[in-house]
C-alpha cells in the first residue's frame, strides 16, 4: 500500500493541496477524509472543488449530509458524521458514482459500504495553523495517483 504525508502550514497550503488533488482527480475518484472537528477536511474539499472548476462556494454538508457541485467532473461531498448505523437504509452505497468525484468526511461511519479501491486521508491537527494529511492508496489507480501527487 502506497502512502504519502503532506504537512500544511496554513489554510492556503491546504487549499493548494486540495486544488492539486482536484486537477488530478478522475471520474469515479473516491477520497475518504477522517479527522477531528476543525482538522481541515472541508478546507481540503474546497481546494478539490477549485481543481474541478466548481464555481459555487463549497460548504460543509454536515446538516445536508450530501452536497453536489457541478464542475469539470461532478463533485459529491458527503458528511457521514450523523449517519452511523443508518447508511444502508438511506441508499448511500449508490453514491459511489463512477462519473463523479466523491469526497466523504467521517468515512469510518460507512466503512462497510466502501468499494475495494479508494484514497484514504487522515487529517491530524499539529497546531493552530498546521495540519498533517496522511494519504493511503487502496488500489493501483490510487497508487499511481499518489505518485503523481507528490
Amino acid at each position: 500500500m502506497k502512502a504519502y504525508t503532506y504537512i500544511s502550514h496554513s489554510i492556503q497550503e491546504t487549499f493548494y493541496l486540495g486544488e492539486k488533488i482536484g486537477k488530478q482527480a478522475f471520474p469515479g475518484f473516491l477520497l475518504l477524509l477522517d479527522g477531528d472537528l476543525g482538522a481541515g477536511k472541508t478546507a481540503l474539499t474546497k481546494g478539490i472543488g477549485k481543481g474541478l472548476n466548481v464555481s459555487k462556494t463549497i460548504t460543509s454538508p454536515t446538516f445536508n449530509i450530501q452536497k453536489i457541485y457541478k464542475g469539470r467532473i461532478v463533485l459529491n461531498h458527503i458528511d457521514a458524521y450523523r449517519l452511523e448505523g443508518m447508511i444502508q437504509d438511506l441508499g448511500f452505497d449508490e453514491y459511489f458514482d463512477e462519473e463523479a468525484v466523491t469526497v466523504i468526511e467521517w468515512s469510518h461511519f460507512m466503512s462497510y459500504l466502501l468499494p475495494d479501491e479508494y484514497l484514504n486521508c487522515t487529517v491530524t491537527i499539529q497546531s493552530d495553523d498546521s495540519r498533517v494529511y496522511h494519504f493511503e492508496a487502496n488500489g493501483k489507480q490510487y497508487e499511481n495517483f499518489l505518485e503523481e501527487l507528490q
